[in-house]
């Protein structure tokens, strides 16, 4: 049976959401059994030229329900300012995210397919059909800034591991 752009795209987005909200859920269970204040969680980095854990995070939901709804309306840019959000407003983002993803129908997804977008960087435009944004930008960025996001709660000693990351497998029945 072939993949569908929805069999490829939503379940793989949840189940790295559903990852995400796990470590940040055991990253504010961290500061409170550690008496650590989250907002410095929130503006933690990696490294100087890096941006925090906030924007991490921004960019996580961005990537997902931002990609795929830009690719229904043929343009998509880099996130926005999202506000000043605290921690819990950062895993109230993510929840909302997942909320709205698992909402969509695999008819919403698959039209998708063959339709032209644009992602949009100031003057600068490149040209997608909307499978290959999603699945050749949107995907590489998706990880990374997840990916990200779970290396600064490591970093600040957050006692995360791999499976963390990783979230529910999608085992056979």
């Amino acid at each position: 049976m072939p993949l569908s752009l929805y069999d490829l795209s939503v379940p793989s987005y949840l189940q790295t959401l559903g990852a995400v909200a796990g470590f940040l859920d055991k990253g504010l269970a961290h500061c409170e059994s550690t008496g650590r204040d989250p907002a410095a969680l929130v503006e933690a980095r990696l490294i100087a030229d890096m941006l925090p854990l906030r924007f991490q995070i921004v960019s996580v939901c961005h990537h997902s329900r931002g990609a795929l709804a830009g690719a229904a309306e043929g343009l998509f840019g880099p996130p926005g300012d999202a506000g000043p959000l605290d921690y819990k407003g950062l895993q109230a983002l993510v929840a909302e995210t997942r909320e709205a993803i698992q909402k969509l129908t695999p008819a919403e997804v698959d039209g998708l397919q063959g339709k032209d977008m644009i992602f949009r960087l100031g003057k600068n435009e490149l040209p997608f059909l909307a499978e290959n944004f999603i699945l050749s930008f949107s995907f590489p960025n998706f990880y990374f800034h997840a990916a990200t996001a779970y290396d600064i709660l490591r970093a600040n000693a957050v006692p995360l591991g791999k499976r963390d990351f990783l979230g529910r497998l999608r085992l056979k029945a």
